[in-house]
């Protein structure tokens, strides 16, 4: 019977190491070993799972509050107070008319209008040669414009992009882009005409951007596919040395990416890298190559992908 420390001279075999320094001038911030070390388990690996959450966004630009916020969304703050878009998107607007004025403009801001930002394109330039997937609760499709092949990325939450029957009668989605800029070009007083609210067509109730907001969510043929690709990745991790890569993943819902990878960690004896602005503890005493980086994502990924 196999003892869990051969286990780990088995899985850690040829596994990339911190034995190597990065050079670089460092932020604010973390010490300088563990962006050292950090950066020579990136420049090493072949294998890497990457999971990232709403920080890698906002690092990249996609930020849902302040100035950002106030010039795209100016009237309907006026209108009903909303205060960023995160919580806009619970709000408990009066008709279906308002609620997809609003819902438009959120779409067009997040999803549609920008191109693949520079941060995510860096991304892309590190993980294109090697053997890597990512798993994310971001909806804003930002990995598949920066290059990422879409059978490698697997979008727990949805797809700004795409539009599904609220009460999920159907599993059908529907792409949203032309309906979007149409609602966005005809809203008058954060209203849109009646005749562009999108009724579902098979039930005739509402529609609803692909967003898992509650129990109607669907999860189609498509999203399972991808769901199984991201399992059979990380069982590959069993034989296969591999770095898991954690950027900006908060505690919004922390089931999804971050208390997984570090189970991962603990699992495979793998090292977790975890980028993160606020909080980049890694809770589990049973990681112990474990890296934490807290500071600014968009500050921090030059340094460490800088040192191949």
């Amino acid at each position: 019977m196999t003892s869990d420390k051969e286990q780990e001279r088995a899985v850690t075999a040829g596994a990339p190491s911190c034995s190597a320094a990065a050079p670089g001038v460092l932020p604010p911030g973390p010490a300088s070993q563990d962006v050292e070390c950090a950066a020579a388990l990136l420049r090493d690996a072949d294998r890497v799972l990457v999971g990232a959450g709403a920080g890698l966004s906002a690092a990249a630009g996609l930020v849902y509050e302040g100035e950002r916020f106030e010039r795209n969304f100016a009237p309907f703050i006026a209108m009903y107070g909303l205060t960023d878009m995160y919580t806009a998107g619970f709000y408990p607007f009066p008709s279906e008319e308002a609620r997809w004025a609003y819902w438009a403009r959120h779409v067009w801001t997040n999803r549609h209008e920008p191109p693949a930002l520079p941060l995510y394109q860096a991304l892309w330039e590190y993980a294109r040669d090697r053997d890597c997937f990512v798993v994310t609760t971001n909806v804003d499709g930002q990995f598949e414009k920066a290059g990422f092949p879409p059978e490698r990325v697997f979008a727990t939450q949805g797809d700004y992009g795409l539009n599904q029957c609220a009460r999920g009668c159907h599993d059908t989605l529907y792409p949203n882009r032309a309906l979007a800029a149409e609602m966005i070009a005809q809203t008058e007083d954060c209203l849109v005409p009646s005749a562009l609210v999108p009724r579902c067509p098979v039930c005739g109730g509402p529609m609803a951007v692909h967003l898992r907001v509650d129990g109607h969510f669907v999860e189609n043929v498509d999203w399972h596919a991808a769901q199984d690709r991201y399992l059979r990745f990380v069982e590959d991790m069993r034989g296969r040395p591999t770095v898991l890569l954690e950027l900006g993943v908060g505690w919004n819902t922390p089931g999804i990416i971050r208390l997984p990878f570090e189970a991962l960690a603990r699992a495979f004896y793998a090292p977790l890298v975890r980028l993160n602005r606020d909080d980049a503890r890694i809770a589990d005493a049973g990681v112990r190559r474990g890296v934490e980086l807290q500071g600014d994502v968009a500050a921090l990924w030059p340094l460490l992908a800088g040192a191949e």
